[in-house]
């Protein structure tokens, strides 16, 4: 972190921290000070201090600041009969059409069932997509049902105490009744389960395992970004403390 001609990319840490938002450029300084500021795992206290924004890992009171880079990440809220590809030969609605607009190569990061709406996330960095998707990183995922019938508080620990499937045994980190409501013979309930799973139609075998078939689905959000307030379509990009807390799980 040797003070190097500013032509090779470097910038005083105090100005990235104040262009990335952490703070006013004497507020930075004062986190500094503090020890509160670390660069590569290293804190760093000395003012002055040059990095290169595109590749230091920088955290700010133990959160990661994410890189400075050409790169984009969006969250898309899925309305439901759209593929998640970007192109589709049979001619139906894809991901491209909601992203029209932008000048990026978009990649989908996972996918969801055509007829599953929800968030999806969708960038132009290869090895983020990868890595993300890759069911070794755990990311939770959360999902609200619609789904046939009364589900009960066994039903409901059944899930969570693992439920075996044709392809494998299903772990649920956590399930809930959010309501139930009424309509047809048997009522209908719905229900919120979190998992870390990406197996092909999880969510919905999982369910008409323990006797409660899906009628609508939707994913509401993927670790620590919520759904919240996205209409069906719309698009959004990731906050600063999202996109920290995913390169950290992704170990990028």
């Amino acid at each position: 972190m040797n003070d190097v001609p500013a032509e090779e990319g470097l910038v005083r840490l105090q100005k990235h921290l104040a262009q990335s938002g952490v703070a006013s450029r004497r507020k930075c300084e004062e986190l500094m000070l503090d020890g509160l500021v670390s660069v590569d795992g290293e804190v760093v206290t000395r003012l002055g201090t040059k990095i290169d924004p595109r590749t230091a890992v920088v955290r700010v009171d133990g959160k990661r600041l994410p890189p400075i880079s050409p790169h984009v990440y969006l969250v898309l809220n899925k309305p439901r009969g759209v593929v998640s590809t970007m192109s589709d030969p049979e001619g139906r609605a894809t991901l491209a059409d909601h992203v029209a607009d932008r000048p990026e190569r978009l990649f989908h990061v996972g996918r969801l069932d055509t007829d599953t709406s929800g968030l999806i996330l969708l960038t132009n960095d290869g090895d983020f997509a990868q890595k993300v998707a890759h069911p070794s990183y755990e990311l939770t995922k959360t999902y609200v049902a619609e789904v046939d019938g009364a589900v009960t508080r066994e039903t409901l620990q059944a899930l969570r105490d693992g439920v075996v499937l044709e392809d494998g045994p299903v772990e649920v980190t956590s399930s809930r009744l959010v309501s139930e409501g009424q309509g047809g013979a048997r009522g209908r309930s719905i229900v919120e389960l979190v998992i870390h799973e990406g197996r092909n139609r999880i969510v919905r075998r999982l369910l008409d395992q323990v006797g409660h078939p899906v009628r609508r689905l939707t994913r509401t959000a993927i670790g620590p970004i919520p759904l919240a307030g996205l209409k069906p379509g719309a698009l959004r990009e990731l906050t600063s403390d999202e996109l920290g807390t995913l390169l950290d799980s992704a170990r990028l």
